[in-house]
């Protein structure tokens, strides 16, 4: 049951005649932004939509509050449009702050006992109480352009999920190559980094949410999914490139190019059969921070 004393639901935001969003101050408090300049065509057609923003996180503490604060900035688009929004963090049993963190920033905090990524966003989606839900990545910072961007693609009413480009944080020439080499590729076979995905609830539950057997490219067999529903439906998949998602380049220096090498080179022969298996995606499950 929600509180009686006036205060919001944490990480809600709450709607009501004069639309507002519910962010955390400092101490905890709730500060309000009240939105006096809304479309009233616009508000008519999108008062009931509401944005869950799911966060997976796997001993994240370090970066994870920065990621939050934000998220919670950019989340301000929505209530510009009279929508509702909240922030869910799933703690994939970290052993860290992570879940600690997220409680600190206001967002609502669940728990997946099983360390793989695919389960985490699945165990967050589960919780989750939106129209449309958005997969953000503990080390990734979407923009308010980004969220307003795909805000106009959802009330387009043609767009049934999508994704972003994506660019590195900090100065990584050859980091920078294979992002936007992976942006070409994105673009053309519209597949979502898992960085960012945003996707109609009914359609992400109907196809059963992420192969929960897969340890990586676990967006990749999602975005081929939701593609063919996509057809199905007469809707499309977008990829948004005009506001990439801010991600860390830590792997960079956490891993060689002969460990990326030797994985890749695994998965190809494997026929995949590596993306099954933990020890062999170990760039993601590690530990390493």
């Amino acid at each position: 049951m929600p509180p009686r004393t006036g205060q919001p639901p944490t990480g809600i935001a709450p709607i009501s005649n004069r639309a507002a969003l519910a962010l955390p101050a400092r101490g905890r408090a709730w500060r309000f932004i009240p939105i006096d300049h809304c479309n009233p065509r616009e508000l008519l057609e999108t008062e009931t939509v509401t944005i869950s923003v799911i966060i997976p996180a796997f001993n994240e503490a370090q970066l994870l509050g920065e990621t939050l604060r934000r998220i919670c900035a950019a989340m301000t688009v929505f209530a510009d449009r009279g929508w509702r929004s909240e922030l869910i963090v799933c703690d994939n049993n970290s052993t860290d702050r992570t879940a600690e963190v997220a409680r600190a920033a206001g967002a609502i905090v669940v728990f997946e006992p099983v360390n793989q990524i695919g389960r985490a966003r699945n165990r967050g989606a589960a919780a989750a109480s939106g129209d449309w839900l958005v997969f953000v990545d503990a080390d990734s910072h979407p923009s308010d352009g980004l969220f307003a961007a795909m805000a106009d693609h959802i009330c387009s009413g043609r767009c049934l999920a999508g994704g972003a480009t994506v660019k590195l944080v900090g100065d990584h020439p050859s980091g920078q190559r294979v992002a936007s080499a992976w942006n070409a590729v994105s673009r053309v076979f519209r597949w979502m980094a898992g960085s960012f995905i945003f996707c109609e609830t009914r359609a992400f539950r109907q196809l059963g949410g992420f192969d929960a057997d897969l340890f990586a490219s676990e967006e990749i067999e999602l975005s081929r999914r939701l593609k063919r529903l996509a057809r199905r439906k007469g809707k499309r998949i977008v990829i948004l490139h005009r506001h990439p998602v801010m991600t860390s380049a830590r792997k960079l220096q956490l891993y060689t190019a002969g460990e990326y090498a030797r994985f890749l080179l695994k998965t190809a022969v494997s026929g995949g059969k590596t993306l099954r298996n933990r020890e062999e995606c170990f760039t993601w499950y590690d530990g390493r921070r």
